[in-house]
């Protein structure tokens, strides 16, 4: 949790005995002068990350659409063009001290490689030709093998950005390039097409790996590049267990227990994203409850409203003991497995 001080807060200290007279305005200085690069909800960054999502748009589908009209070698040179462009601008932002907009332009930077890849494909001949495989406006809804260079290259172009621009968003479109991975990987494996079945199936498998990866990574690095991790694993592991059809009343209270458990682990290693994706989780089975089980009984909005009230209250009574329950939490576990957790970050 980010604490941030004006003068007003540190004269107070000074009145208190807390610091020497002079101190106060010393380290006033201090921080302004060398501003904490993490990113805290602002304004400013809302409009980072917003204006990232547009040059995305921009390039995924503005030029995807045109390139049949401008060639593969006009397509190639202006994503590059951008790719060189955005990395050099955010290396600018960094030495300018804004790591926000410096992460933000880098993530989008790697972003575009797979259209570069995708380019340099189509001009060396790589790409099959009229054979009805679909090019890159169809690379979020189709599984193919050809991705698979993008997809290696964007992870590439990653871990190289990462190097001169350590942000975790970079982090984001890393994970989204390995998830897809993970899918035309498996057409491989399984020896056909992809049925919805055995893509939710993958997608489940593939975000639990990258979560226990994020658990691994958290708290042993400077900056929190699991934050971004945990984003992706749970987008891939929720997604994929809220679309499989688990055919059975237990089945579907199942679904339920594991969503209770994710907001378990929301207290057990203080990330609220697990408690958003558990919520989320639980609200869908009390719907189904409501519009299948319970669809004709004049007592379930009464009982969904206690429950709901007593979820309020949950989370005003761990807002109030949150260091507490975490830590009564953990003592609970086993030794070896409550040192394999990461550590807290304040």
């Amino acid at each position: 949790m980010t604490q941030r001080f004006d003068a007003d807060d540190l004269a107070r200290a000074v009145t208190a005995g807390v610091l020497n007279p002079g101190q106060d305005h010393a380290l006033l200085a201090f921080l302004r002068a060398h501003p904490s690069a993490r990113p805290g909800f602002q304004l400013a960054n809302v409009a980072f990350y917003f204006g990232a999502l547009l040059i995305m748009g921009a390039m995924g589908w503005l030029l995807t659409v045109a390139w049949m009209s401008i060639g593969d070698g006009a397509l190639l040179a202006i994503s590059l063009a951008y790719v060189v462009s955005l990395t050099l601008l955010a290396l600018n932002m960094q030495r300018r001290s804004q790591p926000v907009a410096a992460g933000v332009l880098a993530a989008v930077a790697v972003g575009i490689v797979p259209l570069a890849v995708f380019a340099v494909q189509r001009i060396t001949g790589f790409w099959p030709f009229g054979d009805g495989t679909p090019d890159f406006q169809h690379y979020y809804r189709y599984v193919q093998g050809q991705w698979l260079l993008m997809e290696g290259a964007t992870v590439i172009a990653g871990l190289l950005m990462l190097r001169v621009v350590p942000f975790p968003f970079i982090v984001m479109p890393m994970a989204l390039a390995l998830w897809f991975m993970s899918m035309d990987i498996s057409q491989y494996l399984y020896g056909s097409d992809l049925s919805w079945a055995q893509r939710h199936e993958v997608s489940l498998w593939f975000g639990l790996a990258l979560l226990l990866v994020a658990v691994v990574v958290d708290g042993r690095t400077r900056k929190d590049y699991a934050g971004w991790g945990y984003l992706g694993g749970l987008l891939a592991f929720w997604g994929g267990l809220t679309a499989m059809d688990s055919g059975s009343e237990l089945g579907k209270f199942g679904y339920c227990v594991i969503n209770v458990a994710l907001m378990g682990l929301a207290v057990l290693l203080r990330r609220p994203v697990f408690m958003v994706f558990g919520a989320l989780g639980v609200a869908t089975y009390l719907g189904y409850l409501a519009y299948d089980v319970f669809a004709e009984s004049l007592l379930f909005p009464l009982v969904l409203t206690l429950i709901g009230l007593g979820v309020i209250a949950l989370g005003l009574a761990y807002q109030k003991r949150r260091e507490r329950l975490t830590e009564r939490l953990r003592n609970c576990l086993p030794n070896a497995l409550a040192q394999a957790l990461p550590a807290l970050r304040r």
